[in-house]
């Protein structure tokens, strides 16, 4: 059995909410390659700032947007870990108070019917999953709301199949239009509940950009899909071009046999995450 300590948890989430200053190394990438093969100059100089206000925000410890985001914490927690000194969830919310605290970051969490304010940006939203070993992993996702809010969630019949399918994935993208701040990564999950489906759409949003699926199937689907998004022309920012989203990435679940759940969890082009392993 292994201890690991209240004051430990919090010290390592405070820390990784330092990613609301900087993108992932995949981002990064996907940005730059978007960059290089943009054809519209409006989309192009998009980019341009877009990675500029980046490279400022990493270099002077700002964030790379001013919606630091609702934090979205993903555990992984060993079934032979003993945490002491306090509840799991509440050492992550102090890691939370402190990081944005410390870091200056906006305070955007509020009481849904009064609108009153938290005022640290907490609680977080945590995810836990119970796994084997001895070993507590803590991934941090700052979820900004204008991507969020275009969430969708679309409870199919069977006999819609996979076109109903591919159907109710572009037409969330279509929805969405430039709200979530394009270019995007468009996460989908398919399959188990309504919110067994929504998880898995968020889910996707920890994958390195561009990875494909493990699945042979749905990679291609992932590849069929961002040709189709990126063909609606609603481009970096809105301003049109070759690219409106830099992935999609599906994620799927066994169902029930009268059911066909499809989820649209869509990231703005500030991909920000960070994980550590205690």
């Amino acid at each position: 059995m292994k201890e690991i300590t209240f004051k430990s948890i919090a010290d390592a989430v405070c820390e990784l909410t330092r990613a609301c200053s900087g993108l992932t190394a995949s981002c990064s990438r996907a940005m730059r390659a978007a960059y290089d093969k943009e054809s519209n100059e409006n989309a192009k100089f998009a980019l341009e700032m877009l990675m500029e206000n980046a490279e400022v925000a990493k270099d002077r410890g700002l964030p790379v947007c001013q919606d630091t985001g609702m934090a979205v914490v993903f555990v992984k927690l060993g079934q032979d870990v003993h945490i002491s000194g306090g509840l799991l969830t509440d050492a992550i919310d102090e890691g939370v108070r402190r990081g944005y605290r410390d870091n200056g970051y906006r305070a955007s969490v509020l009481d849904p019917i009064s609108r009153v304010n938290t005022r640290d940006n907490t609680p977080a939203v945590t995810h836990v999953t119970v796994t084997e070993g001895e070993k507590l992993q803590i991934t941090f996702l700052p979820k900004g709301f204008g991507s969020e809010n275009m969430s969708r969630l679309y409870m199919l019949t069977p006999s819609q199949g996979m076109d109903g399918v591919k159907e109710s994935i572009i037409n969330a993208v279509k929805l969405a239009g430039s709200n979530p701040c394009p270019p995007m990564v468009v996460g989908v999950g398919i399959g188990g509940t309504a919110e067994k489906a929504m998880m898995l759409a968020k889910e996707q949003l920890l994958r390195e950009i561009g990875a494909p699926s493990e699945d042979s199937a749905l990679a291609a689907l992932e590849q069929e899909l961002l040709l189709k998004i990126n063909a609606l022309g609603i481009g970096a920012q809105g301003f049109g071009g070759d690219t409106s989203a830099l992935a999609v990435h599906i994620g799927k679940y066994p169902t029930h046999i009268s059911a066909l759940p499809v989820a649209v969890n869509i990231q703005c082009n500030a991909v920000r995450l960070s994980s550590v392993t205690l």
